[in-house]
This record gives structure tokens, C-alpha cells and sequence, in this order.
């Protein structure tokens, strides 16, 4: 049975423990056994990180070198890595290495919550975004300093460019997945992103959906 850790915490607002509860049971759903942790120090016990997928869910915050190291060395020896909006990409401010992993980094919501905006769908031949249809949210808008290596999968309209909402990428031979949807519990159910967030999740630990037989 494929392995999932869940790592919960840092800025109360945007719901950590309910948002990891959720992405707990997409996980669940399709056959992923999944472990809930909600200190940041259990990254630093290697044998936490003996998983086929880690789930950032931690927004702002400070990480222990050793923490980070022992998650940077999983990820980058197979361990599949994905997590959404500030709780992967708002994570550890001063920590470039985790930046670099994770293909991009916040740096402003213009507006801020409750903003109107349409997601376009780029790669429809991706198994992650198969099927899904722009789709339209009130939330806020995430405006990233992103890697140009990153794969675009989905994004938003600015009115000085195009920014991605969905990527993927790798970081030495793990996957990496990140959706900047999710502020609050809400958004993480709605179908399009609920669907985006159980592909990606698989797509980065390397399960293929389940069977409904």
C-alpha cells in the first residue's frame, strides 16, 4: 500500500488542520494510506520520511536546517512532493533551497480574498487536468515568483501577464506538484480543484487512479 505523510501547521488563517484533513481524504479515497503530523521537527526523523508522498501544508513559518535537509534529500532521492496555495508555496521565507524544490515561491494576492477570476486550463492532455474545464473562483489570486523550469499546468490572468495557478515539476527524482488554490476549505472542495488536487497527489507519489471496480 503507497504511503502519505501530511505535514500540518504555521498561519492559523488559512485552516491547516481542516485543509490536511481534506487533501487526507482524497488520499484515502483512492487506496493511500495517509499519516497526519503537525510539528514541523518530525521531518527531522528520517524514518517519517520512509513514504511515497510528503503534503506541505504549512504556511510561513521557520524549519530546522536539519528538518529541511532530511526533506530535500527525500525528495530528491524519489519521494513524491505536492501541496497547495501559501501552505507549499508561502512556506520557510528565508529558505531558497525549498523554493528552488518547490518551483516557486508567493509574493503578493492583489485584491486579496475575494477576487473573481477564471483558471484556464493549459496542458489538457495532462492526467492531471484531463477533463477539467476552465473553471471560475472567488478567492485570492496568487501572484509567484516562479522557476521557468516548472511545466504549466493551469493558470490566471494578470493585467501584466499570464501567472501559473498549477505545476508540475522535479527535483532530483521526485515529482512535485503544487495548485496556488486553497485559501480556505471551501475552494479545496469544489470539484475542479478537488480533482486537480487528488490527481496531482497521486500524479507525484507515481499511483495510478484506482479501479471503481
Amino acid at each position: 500500500m503507497s504511503k502519505a505523510l501530511i505535514v500540518s501547521g504555521g498561519w492559523s488563517g488559512h485552516h491547516p488542520i481542516v485543509v490536511g484533513q481534506l487533501l487526507g481524504e482524497f488520499l484515502e479515497a483512492e487506496g493511500v494510506k495517509v499519516e497526519h503530523v503537525y510539528a514541523l521537527e518530525e521531518l527531522a526523523v528520517p524514518a517519517r520520511l520512509q513514504v511515497d508522498l510528503i503534503v506541505m501544508n504549512w504556511t510561513m513559518g521557520q524549519i530546522s536546517s536539519e528538518a529541511l535537509d532530511h526533506l530535500l534529500t527525500a525528495v530528491h532521492e524519489g519521494t513524491g512532493l505536492a501541496g497547495l496555495h501559501g501552505g507549499m508555496a508561502d512556506a520557510f521565507r528565508d529558505q531558497p533551497a525549498y523554493q528552488f524544490m518547490v518551483g516557486g515561491q508567493w509574493v503578493e494576492h492583489p485584491g486579496g480574498d475575494g477576487m473573481a477570476y477564471r483558471v484556464h486550463i493549459v496542458d489538457r492532455d495532462s492526467p492531471i487536468m484531463a477533463g477539467i474545464s476552465d473553471f471560475d473562483v472567488v478567492t485570492e489570486q496568487y501572484y509567484l515568483h516562479i522557476d521557468p523550469a516548472i511545466h504549466v499546468l493551469a493558470t490566471t490572468t494578470f493585467p501584466q501577464c499570464e501567472m501559473p495557478v498549477a505545476w508540475t515539476t522535479r527535483y532530483g527524482a521526485g515529482r512535485v506538484f503544487y495548485c496556488a488554490l486553497g485559501h480556505h476549505p471551501d475552494i479545496v472542495r469544489m470539484p475542479p480543484v478537488a480533482t486537480l488536487m487528488a490527481r496531482g497527489m497521486r500524479w507525484a507519489m507515481r499511483v495510478p487512479r484506482r479501479s471503481a471496480n
